[in-house]
């Protein structure tokens, strides 16, 4: 499937269900691929806000942080991340938290 073609069937589906956590992460991917990284960013906040159990925004809020190069703002969202992972006993999700905090470390 094509990308505008993608993009339009999760904002469809959203207008029938706007509290889908999936479709909210979903969106915010469609918006950094096209490029439109603070709506991507937008669109996670919001859904952190609205679902903070929802573990995939951590990362990628993170990840979408890194390329704003704001890293403060990065770790803030990964240690927010580690404590919910941890809360659910997801251990994957707590790995991939850790690292994104390892790694950034690393580059500061």
């Amino acid at each position: 499937m094509a990308a505008p073609e993608r993009f339009n069937l999760i904002t469809d589906m959203l207008k029938k269900d706007p509290l889908d956590s999936f479709l909210n992460y979903a969106l915010a991917l469609e918006y950094q691929a096209k490029g439109e990284l603070d709506k991507a960013i937008r669109q996670l906040e919001e859904l952190k806000k609205r679902d903070e159990n929802y573990l995939g925004t951590y990362y990628q809020l993170g990840k979408f942080y890194e390329q704003k190069n704001q890293p403060d703002k990065a770790i803030e969202v990964y240690k927010k991340g580690v404590e919910k992972a941890q809360e659910q006993k997801n251990n994957k999700a707590q790995g991939e938290l850790n690292e994104a905090l390892w790694l950034i470390d690393e580059e500061q």
